[in-house]
């Protein structure tokens, strides 16, 4: 299958703190590895150029350059920790060493011992692993979001979680410490950001409870459905179209100029700039069904 991303289960609830394109350049980098072969020892690098990261979350060549380029400064300096076999808690690293390739617009990273070990444990475990998609996540706007279809996609055949420690939890979203210390703000800042997006974006709907002792929640557990055939998800799946390089360039333009994708554009970006993002989106499956209805009332049929 194409773009599967396949990580142990221990290295999945590993609490971790990366940003969103931090863990997209480690899903990246853990299929890359899978699907060529390289990367997967301690000595062997692997690249990541813009142009691939560009193609595999719908963004612009440049705005890959400068994800990878902001990445390479940061990156290396990222630690997760996981109980290993024994249950003693093992503090590692992402990558043990990460270079800039100015030259070729690429990120060249070697991962650590404890990440590759993870990762080439998969043959004859299936069961013990999380597997998915990377479309699955691609088009998610939130590191929680992922992080949070990472943690639940492993229960989607239980249809339920045990109750995730609210402490732990947040870790594992990649929650710091002094971040939404409030239940109120955790909640709606991360948690029901990320259950909005998974629900509108991925192959899974997914609700959740709360644990409570006292009045103190303390805990949440989840519900996780594999969307059906008849789901609006499936839906949209089902009404891709397809656009010519000319379609693409003359339907961003009109809709970068309606007023309902107005709150779309990111700080900064012009209306060249966000019509250009557009045109890059349209090659999407996931952002084509977003845009559908748009389209429609530019007049395209």
């Amino acid at each position: 299958m194409k773009d599967l991303v396949v990580k142990t289960n221990r290295l999945n609830t590993a609490t971790q703190n990366l940003s969103l394109t931090e863990v997209r350049i480690m899903q990246l980098a853990i299929v890359d590895a899978r699907e060529t072969g390289k990367g997967l020892s301690i000595d062997k690098p692997l690249t990541i150029s813009a142009s691939r990261y560009s193609e595999a979350f719908s963004v612009s060549r440049q705005a890959a350059y400068e994800a990878i380029l902001n990445a390479e400064k940061t990156l290396f300096e990222r630690r997760f920790s996981f109980l290993d076999t024994d249950d003693r808690m093992v503090k590692s690293r992402w990558v043990q060493r990460v270079k800039y390739l100015e030259n070729e617009a690429s990120i060249e990273v070697i991962l650590t011992y404890d990440v590759i070990n993870e990762i080439t444990r998969i043959d004859g475990y299936e069961d013990f692993f999380t597997q998915y998609l990377l479309e699955q996540t691609a088009s998610m706007k939130s590191a929680y979001s992922v992080r949070l279809y990472e943690l639940l996609v492993q229960w989607k055949k239980a249809k339920k979680t045990p109750v995730l420690e609210i402490d732990i939890f947040r870790e594992q979203l990649g929650v710091e410490r002094t971040e939404y210390s409030r239940i109120y703000d955790f909640k709606k800042n991360a948690l029901e950001l990320a259950v909005k997006e998974i629900n509108e974006k991925s192959d899974i709907q997914v609700s959740y409870e709360q644990e409570k002792k006292g009045r103190k929640i303390t805990g949440f557990k989840f519900k996780v459905l594999i969307k059906d055939k008849n789901s609006d998800y499936k839906k949209d799946k089902a009404a891709i179209f397809k656009m010519t390089a000319k379609q693409r360039g003359v339907f961003a333009i009109k809709l970068a100029k309606m007023s309902e994708l107005s709150n779309l554009a990111k700080q900064g970006e012009d209306y060249k700039q966000f019509a250009s993002r557009i045109e890059t989106e349209l090659l999407s499956e996931n952002k084509q069904a977003f845009y559908l209805p748009y389209l429609e009332k530019i007049g395209f049929h």
